[in-house]
């Protein structure tokens, strides 16, 4: 097995709590357990640290890394939609903090048979929770040229969204997609890099169909709002996304919370939380050196009143 990757904006996740007594923490992505693990080596004081993932694979080999701390642990097989449910169920005190890091991790992409990666042949599989019945070879296969076209442009900031869509429809009566291969074959010939520093637009086609696969932009603007009320005063909520409608639910999501509400009686409701980033913080130059896949992550932040 592969060294799990460093966690993104560690540093600065870290940063944003280290002034917090920590009793109660949630991760609601825990993925290889990295940022989790940092966490209770800098924060002694944690009692409980509850986790949720759907990747079976992914929970296996954050057990492994949290073996030292196994007894502070709560790991749930869940989407994180589910957080609400599992702290009420378990009759959990309200929290300090949570932490979200949207979308697929490195070791998830090196996974060729998960099929996350055009770079890596594998199946076009791409879901998180292996137990969902869509995948994206359905979705190559089945969905219209116009469902398509909106998913490789709202999802994934395709230039050529159009074009690709059209051309998968094409190629499809003749024969199915089976393999990320097959897709990019198909693919590549249209959609090439712009420029050297340029995201390959078939990193941009395949996160896409991730997100659709997953559903993940309308569960996390669903689950944004719900998470707050379980925040002790003073506890914070921290988001790391790395895609721009990701990263735009999460903003104006915060901002509603953020802001004064008028009601028709004149009276106002005062803001739930107050935002800690006022723009969303990136990697450094160091760490995309080290960590090319970092570059478009963003961090926000805000804190209950």
């Amino acid at each position: 097995m592969n060294k799990p990757h460093t966690p993104v904006l560690l540093e600065e996740f870290l940063n944003f709590f280290k002034d917090l007594k920590i009793k109660v923490f949630v991760d609601g992505t825990l993925g290889a357990g990295g940022h989790s693990l940092a966490l209770l080596e800098n924060h002694p004081e944690i009692e409980v640290l509850v986790c949720f993932d759907q990747d079976r694979h992914a929970i296996e080999i954050a057990k492994k890394r949290l073996k030292p701390f196994e007894e502070k642990i709560m790991v749930f097989e869940e989407n994180y939609c589910e957080m609400h449910s599992q702290l009420k169920k378990h009759n959990l005190p309200k929290v300090d903090g949570i932490l979200l890091d949207i979308g697929v991790s490195s070791m998830q992409l090196d996974q060729a048979e998960r099929g996350f990666s055009f770079s890596k042949d594998g199946p076009l599989d791409m879901r998180m929770d292996q137990s969902c019945e869509l995948t994206a070879a359905e979705i190559v296969n089945t969905w219209s040229e116009k469902e398509l076209g909106e998913i490789f442009k709202e999802y994934g900031d395709v230039a050529k969204w159009r074009l690709a869509a059209k051309k998968i429809v094409e190629e499809r009566e003749k024969k199915k997609f089976v393999t990320t291969k097959d897709l990019v074959n198909l693919l590549s010939p249209f959609l090439r890099k712009s420029s050297k520093k340029s995201i390959h637009p078939l990193t941009l086609v395949f996160q896409a169909l991730r997100i659709a696969v997953n559903n993940e932009l309308k569960v996390l603007g669903y689950s944004l709002p719900k998470m707050v009320p379980y925040l002790k005063a003073g506890g914070r909520l921290a988001v790391i996304s790395f895609h721009s409608g990701e990263d735009r639910i999460v903003k104006n999501s915060f901002k509603s919370m953020c802001q004064k509400k008028s009601q028709i009686d004149g009276t106002s409701i005062k803001p739930i939380a107050q935002l800690l980033t006022k723009k969303p913080l990136g990697p450094s130059d160091e760490e995309c050196k080290i960590n090319p896949r970092a570059r478009s992550a963003k961090m926000r932040v805000i804190e209950k009143v």
